[in-house]
């Protein structure tokens, strides 16, 4: 299928489904880039010594992997089957939500390792199929166009501007409390955008069409 970049981002800005994907990816990313920026903070700050930080990275990415291959077999198919796409898109921005607000009141590295395993196995096996799944009625032209740009561009967009906007809250000089505060109101908000999306999504099921079209 031949296109551009530009009939990509044509498709989104006709499309208020495809614009709430973009604000879910938007969201998203800024989540995680707030709690990256958090975890290498708090990990040099309580572990100065480099190899213990190695040593605490590598056990937390043991832990997720596990869990999230876990969770992806007896957990995501479940869910999708049982209680649609609604779930697997805000059972993660509300439980990050929770635990940065957590965090704001206790910012310690416990409470922050527990928030970040929970967001990545949650990513992984949770909110990434649910994302994919957002797709899986639409036209060729949106899912081979319109998404190309989302999962390139808007991510990529999105994760650069949310690094910028911690480093000027840090230059203010609030303090982490902030920072975890300012991440769960992005969280709540994400979770809103897709229970939003997870309705659209699941009406659009009820339509006979082999092919949705999200501006419809």
């Amino acid at each position: 299928m031949r296109g551009s970049l530009l009939e990509g981002l044509a498709l989104i800005v006709r499309s208020r489904y495809l614009l709430g994907i973009c604000v879910f990816v938007v969201l998203l990313a800024a989540s995680s880039t707030f709690l990256y920026f958090e975890q290498a903070r708090l990990v040099a700050q309580t572990f100065p010594d480099r190899v213990r930080q190695t040593q605490v990275f590598a056990l937390i990415d043991s832990i997720v992997q596990g869990l999230t291959i876990a969770a992806q077999v007896f957990v995501t198919g479940r869910v999708a089957r049982n209680y649609g796409v609604t779930p697997l898109l805000v059972a993660v921005p509300l439980a990050i939500a929770a635990g940065l607000g957590l965090l704001a009141l206790a910012p310690a590295f416990g409470v922050l390792a527990a928030v970040m395993v929970v967001r990545r196995v949650g990513e992984y096996a949770l909110v990434r199929p649910g994302r994919e799944m957002l797709f899986t009625r639409v036209d060729a032209q949106t899912k081979y166009k319109a998404k190309n740009v989302i999962d390139t561009a808007v991510y990529r967009g999105a994760d650069a501007l949310s690094g910028w906007v911690k480093v000027g809250i840090d230059a203010i000089g609030a303090g982490a409390w902030l920072v975890a505060l300012a991440g769960a109101a992005v969280a709540l908000l994400w979770a809103l955008v897709g229970r939003w999306l997870g309705r659209r999504h699941e009406a659009s099921t009820a339509t006979p069409e082999a092919a949705w079209k999200p501006h419809e």
